[in-house]
């Protein structure tokens, strides 16, 4: 079938394709049945009609006794080795009409044993039933011929009756036939277009968000069709798309932010040079400093931000064995170094995974940098790497303010700052926990947050353990 056909066209001709198929294996077979009903029933009056020949021949010891069998009997009498015509009776008159023209017997039948006569056991009895074609006029007779002594008896009727009724009977199926599928082809166009009716409606709506309306959603899908299925993964699709839109938008706005800060900052440092500060020492070393420190800002910005694109992505990652109970130590050591003040508890059991070692000792790096932007100095954090059921579980826990269960489902959003009072200097962009979520997924885990029993929240990280 052709690409460009619609599918409404294609349902239809398949049905139709079908339905005629169905039809046409119908009629033939009741053709062939009746006809194999009519035939039998000839060859039944043929039986008849040889009984009666046989008596006539009996009565008579002659062929004039012959012409007293029914009318529209064929006789033929012929010798024992057929090269011999006897006699031939041809019936004067065929019902009302003229008798038709003498069938063409062939000019030798052979003829099978039977025991047609009697049950098995019985003598066997040489005849043949067979349907040859009338010398004119285009009809068919169906003969009997068969051994009886030294002569073989050949009776034979017209089929003029049997193919004027399967001619009948071929007429009216075939009428039967094309209404039908006329009217199938009328029902079908009906519940085809009211069956698919759905998909248009999907095919509106497409239209619509394609021009840019991502608010249109399919109406009324019902879940126990299939199209009403696809119209709701259709809509699900949407709202997934709508959100990630939204996100995409928010997180430019934002990115957009972010480093307009620190480049209004460079720029600020760098009107300050060309008032003279070249000839301050001092200035010159605030505008240095200033100038060196927002672009180290932004650095660190664009990194996490390509890196969180990379992770979007889902380009690879190193895959080795990490035993991830050195990278917590490290991690610790580096953090007490950074803040010596704070105590920080740690309790590790040697576990090992399959990942990037790098971006593991990022995600430590960053939740401990989390504990230390949100809570107070010298506020004590406990770090925990466990096994349970089958997995790495590494929990970074601190005794700060904590989480409402509104911060604990966003806190993993880019951007996302649970104290949207804190000033950027020091809150961050609001991208350590983004990619502390971003690298644990990517490692095939998952990352939580939860509130800490007695105050607090708590971080925890997942991941399978090596060969799991």
């Amino acid at each position: 079938m052709p690409a460009g056909v619609s599918l409404r066209a294609r349902l239809l001709i398949g049905v139709v394709l079908l339905a005629a198929l169905g039809l046409v294996a119908a009629d033939a077979a009741t053709y062939h049945e009746l006809r194999s009903f009519l035939v039998g029933q000839v060859d039944t009056t043929l039986q008849e009609d040889h009984v009666e020949v046989e008596t006539l021949l009996a009565q008579t010891q002659d062929c004039e006794g012959l012409q007293q069998v029914g009318p529209g009997v064929y006789v033929r009498i012929e010798s024992a080795d057929q090269s011999r015509t006897i006699c031939t009776v041809t019936p004067p008159r065929f019902g009302d009409r003229r008798a038709p023209a003498p069938p063409r017997v062939p000019a030798r039948i052979t003829l099978r044993a039977t025991h047609e006569h009697g049950p098995p056991g019985a003598p066997v009895e040489r005849l043949r039933y067979l349907t040859v074609h009338a010398t004119s006029g285009g009809d068919e007779y169906r003969l009997r011929a068969s051994l009886e002594g030294n002569v073989v008896i050949i009776v034979g009727e017209s089929l003029h009756d049997v193919d004027s009724t399967l001619h009948r009977l071929f007429l009216v199926e075939l009428l039967v036939t094309l209404l039908v599928l006329g009217a199938l082809i009328v029902l079908g166009l009906w519940v085809v277009r009211l069956g698919l009716s759905p998909l248009s409606r999907i095919e509106q709506t497409a239209d619509a968000i394609t021009a840019g309306d991502l608010s249109r959603r399919v109406e009324h899908p019902d879940p126990q069709t299939e199209v009403g299925r696809v119209g709701s993964a259709l809509n699900t699709m949407l709202d997934r798309i709508e959100a990630s839109d939204r996100r995409l938008r928010r997180f430019i706005a934002d990115a957009s932010h972010e480093l307009r800060t620190p480049l209004a900052a460079v720029r600020a440092y760098a009107e300050l040079f060309d008032r003279g500060a070249a000839t301050h020492p001092e200035d010159l070393e605030r505008s240095m400093s200033g100038i060196t420190r927002e672009a180290e800002r932004m650095s660190l910005l664009v990194d996490d931000l390509l890196l969180l694109a990379r992770l979007d992505e889902g380009r690879p990652l190193e895959r080795e064995p990490v035993d991830l109970a050195a990278v917590v130590e490290q991690a610790v050591d580096a953090a007490r170094v950074v803040e010596p003040g704070r105590a920080i508890d740690v309790s590790v059991d040697p576990v090992t995974v399959t990942g990037d070692e790098t971006r593991l000792r990022q995600v430590l790096d960053n939740l401990l940098a989390n504990a230390r932007a949100h809570t107070r100095a010298g506020t004590p954090v406990s770090v925990q790497l466990r096994r349970r059921d089958g997995r790495a579980e590494l929990t970074v826990a601190d005794r700060g303010p904590g989480l409402s269960e509104e911060q604990s489902a966003r806190v993993f959003e880019r951007f996302y700052r649970a104290d949207s009072s804190r000033a950027r200097a020091s809150g961050g962009a609001g991208l350590g926990l983004s990619i502390v979520a971003a690298v644990t997924e990517a490692h095939g885990g998952s990352a939580k947050a939860r509130p800490t029993p007695g105050g607090g929240a708590t971080f925890v990280v997942t991941l399978p353990l090596a060969g799991g």
